[in-house]
């Protein structure tokens, strides 16, 4: 185990309010965990399905096409062409590496990390709509579902780390 505390008790982020700070620590918390179970993977392993469960490239990808569409709603657009057949994709047998899965997985994080950042207290009450039912929800519920849903797939992919690990070393 790490000696390094987790995210959360690491103190205040500089300059983001305390109520949008949940998620950065989130989004923290799911690269450390996923560098530490999931990088170390060949990538047979990453995309091994063991019992039929998910692989843990599936949880990768999902992990970071969730994150890019749960941003989107954040930010009041509707998914692009590219998020769909992204959305459609994660279900296939993927070829990338454990590395390329984890990088792609940061790059979304960086970019909603940018979008959170910007985000003014006030607005956290403002309403949203998720999805083509456009189904209500809030600034502060989408924050609040994206951190507990990566966290989620987070858990899902180290315990699937974990199994293909103990199958296969």
């Amino acid at each position: 185990m790490s000696s390094v505390p987790e995210p959360w008790l690491r103190g205040p982020i500089p300059g983001v309010h305390p109520l949008l700070t949940p998620l950065l620590y989130a989004f923290q918390h799911a690269r450390e965990d996923l560098e530490h179970h999931a990088g170390p993977l060949t990538d047979v392993q990453v995309w091994a399905r063991p019992y039929d469960l998910g692989s843990v490239g599936f949880h990768l990808m999902h992990i970071a096409g969730s994150t890019d569409r749960l941003i989107s709603y954040l930010e009041g657009r509707d998914l692009t062409p590219e998020q769909m057949a992204f959305l459609a994709a994660e279900e296939e047998r993927g070829q990338q590496s454990a590395a390329e899965l984890l990088a792609a997985i940061d790059g979304v994080f960086k970019r909603s990390e940018a979008v959170v950042r910007a985000i003014e207290p006030a607005v956290l009450s403002e309403a949203r709509w998720v999805g083509r039912k456009r189904l209500p929800t809030t600034v502060i519920g989408l924050l609040t579902h994206t951190a507990e849903h990566t966290l989620r797939h987070v858990g899902q992919a180290i315990s699937a780390a974990k199994l293909i690990r103990a199958l296969t070393d």
